[in-house]
């Protein structure tokens, strides 16, 4: 088995895979480095441009996992692409929207390299796109029949519990068989249930590791966050202040809004608009209308229905007045420049009566980060656009991520029982930790952390 690592960072980045096993080629993920721009956030696609690629499997649709498959696509147009069925309803409108966005970057930013591709070129990439249910065994390789004699290699997604549609990807050869984790939350959250990975092994494991850095406190439970935030929520209430709870468009959105209805069906929120973003109204809609296929909690809850969503218009955020007690659940998760969370932040952080709640990651060199790490009454730099800003909203820092925490991941090699271990998606101490705890647990497991563009025989 070859397998080369195409993040062109060592941290969080681009995720994309490539894999060779028994003579058949796969990619898995095609993602794009949430903090490069243009060509350079990119995977490594040169080094294996001249790869007869079969086939393309997406573990789910963060713009980091799949934010450069029509890129990828220019590289193996005979690939098909496929992604279980509950992604196949969210990819191309995901694309689409990295599209509006780059094509914005490039007006206001000057990026001459934007957009990587156009609107007509995913409409024409469509048809490429295959999804399919969990636990259902596809032969990938079965497409090209250009190689007579070699026996077709299966794959299979397992619900990997993140966000909608996510997926590990369990790949079987005739003698050997792989298993990427992607993004994977072993635990409920509001709306989807935990990972059903309770049944894999494999031979080789390729794991995220986006945790590994962070020990879990003593005595923490979802359930205690969940009712911290929501006490936070009555407090700013109570004093008629605005809250923005800064989100990504595709999970956390939901999952947000998901508290927020039962907070209301219960009586401890009253009935009232619930401010977002329309990318974050599309994928609402879609975790609404797909319930009765998503292995998830409150199967009857829609969300359209048990709340007053209202949509900001381009340019609302920095008009409306911030008064009265509004609730917004909006994207972009970090603050990135030019959305409306950004927009907002930048009005309520000087404002003491104002509470902005993070529920999420926010990189330290991004809008949000800074603003996560400014303590009450600091000056900081916000961002270019707004320059420096002095703290003096409530602010809270909740622990509702998506991810396993490095406990449950490694209690997870030790199922898994691989002859090899790959560890990605995380920055330098996390996969460090993740590597000297299975050398103590698991001394017989090799563990592999391939540098950026490096191929490894396993």
């Amino acid at each position: 088995m070859r397998i080369s690592n195409l993040n062109p960072d060592s941290d969080i980045g681009a995720s994309a895979w490539f894999v060779e096993l028994e003579g058949h080629r796969l990619l898995m993920d095609a993602g794009t480095h949430p903090k490069r721009e243009g060509r350079a956030s990119l995977p490594l696609y040169d080094l294996i441009k001249h790869e007869e690629v079969d086939a393309i499997a997406l573990s789910h649709c963060h713009h980091d996992h799949v934010g450069s498959l029509p890129v990828a696509l220019r590289y193996f147009p005979k690939a098909h692409v496929l992604m279980t069925e509950l992604s196949y309803f969210l990819i191309e409108r995901v694309l689409h929207n990295s599209v509006n966005v780059m094509t914005r970057q490039r007006d206001e930013m000057g990026i001459k390299e934007y957009p990587l591709y156009t609107h007509d070129e995913l409409d024409e990439l469509a048809p490429h796109f295959q999804g399919f249910k969990y636990n259902r065994e596809v032969d990938w390789a079965a497409f090209h029949k250009t190689r007579a004699g070699l026996s077709s290699p299966a794959l299979e997604f397992y619900d990997a519990g993140h966000a909608l549609g996510s997926a590990g990807i369990m790949v079987r050869g005739q003698k050997e068989t792989l298993f990427y984790t992607g993004d994977v939350s072993f635990r409920d959250q509001t709306i989807l249930k935990g990972a059903r990975f309770e049944d894999v092994k494999a031979d080789v494991l390729i794991m995220e590791t986006t945790r590994g850095n962070r020990a879990v406190p003593a005595n923490f439970t979802r359930e205690a966050e969940l009712e911290r935030l929501t006490q936070a929520i009555e407090r700013v209430l109570k004093r008629k202040g605005c809250i923005l709870i800064p989100t990504f468009a595709l999970g956390r959105t939901q999952e947000i809004l998901a508290l927020l209805a039962l907070l209301t069906r219960s009586g401890r929120l009253k009935h009232q608009p619930i401010y977002i973003g329309g990318l974050g109204r599309v994928f609402t809609e879609i975790y609404d209308l797909e319930s009765h296929r998503t292995h998830r909690q409150h199967s009857s809850l829609q969300l359209r229905e048990a709340l007053n969503l209202i949509v900001l218009e381009q340019g609302q955020s920095e008009k409306m007045k911030l008064s009265g007690g509004r609730i917004f659940v909006i994207t972009a998760g970090m603050m990135s420049e030019n959305t409306a969370a950004h927009n907002l932040a930048a009005r309520m952080i000087g404002d003491e009566r104002q509470a902005i709640f993070f529920v999420g990651y926010a990189d330290a060199d991004t809008p949000g980060g800074r603003l996560k790490a400014a303590r009450p009454g600091e000056t900081f730099m916000f961002s270019g656009s707004v320059g420096e800003v002095t703290r003096r909203c409530e602010l809270e820092d909740f622990d509702l991520t998506a991810h396993a925490n490095r406990d449950e991941l490694l209690a997870f090699v030790g199922q898994v029982g691989p002859r090899a271990v790959l560890l990605g998606h995380g920055s330098d101490d996390s996969r460090q930790w993740f590597e000297q705890q299975i050398h103590t647990h698991y001394p017989k497991i090799k563990v592999i952390q391939p540098a950026p563009g490096k191929t490894v025989e396993v």
